[in-house]
């Protein structure tokens, strides 16, 4: 494994919210948090120039999603043109990852958490975690009835853990947006992801069917 960076800037606009962190040896030194739905290309920028040394660092960690959209992909850009200008490593790490950690932190029953975030299309993004922040199945967008009955941990965070819990009728709900400040809770294999983006859902758009061509026939 290799050993952590002695600076690391961590990038986080795959939600509503938009985070920056800026951690030396494992100890954050200086952040930005706004929940702010859209913006975040215009926000992203002046929030990272405001860090000490304008956010420099000697690599940079990013949310690769599922999430927004756009903001999945703001955050990738930023974070590998950085890592492009100061020649230092970028790596990511999961949405549900992160929701995971900063739930099971606060949690003392070791039971483990489902996480429900807001998709597509009005679905959810779901993923169950061991007490550890392991994942337990594969990230899957499902409807919201689908969630509910997919989801049988007692303990659901995320932001939209307070209408899976209704929907189902037991359980805590524990409402979060991934937060850059926290990203150090994910275990170290847990941000090891590619600066690539996992939009948690296939796309929109469907392929045209390519018609076969008609030979020309010439006149008689």
């Amino acid at each position: 494994m290799a050993p952590e960076p002695d600076t690391l800037l961590v990038i986080d606009t795959a939600t509503e919210a938009c985070s920056v962190a800026l951690f030396d040896r494992g100890a954050l030194i200086a952040s930005d948090h706004a929940v702010m739905g859209r913006g975040h290309a215009e926000r992203l920028v002046p929030m990272i120039a405001r860090l000490p040394g304008k956010g420099r660092a000697a690599a940079v960690l990013v949310n690769c999603g599922p999430g927004s959209f756009t903001g999945v992909r703001v955050g990738l850009a930023a974070a590998r043109a950085l890592g492009l200008a100061w020649n230092v490593p970028v790596s990511g790490y999961s949405t549900l990852s992160l929701v995971a950690a900063m739930a099971l932190a606060e949690a003392a029953d070791g039971a483990g958490v489902d996480v429900a975030m807001t998709g597509g299309h009005g679905e959810y993004f779901v993923q169950g975690f061991d007490a550890r922040g392991v994942a337990t199945g594969a990230l899957a967008s499902l409807t919201p009835d689908a969630a509910a009955a997919a989801c049988t941990r007692m303990h659901v965070a995320g932001s939209m853990a307070q209408a899976l819990v209704a929907a189902r009728g037991f359980g805590t709900a524990q409402p979060l947006l991934p937060d850059a400040r926290s990203a150090l809770l994910l275990a170290p294999d847990a941000r090891t992801l590619a600066a690539d983006p996992v939009y948690g859902r296939g796309a929109d758009a469907k392929p045209m069917a390519v018609q076969p061509s008609v030979p020309a026939v010439a006149p008689v």
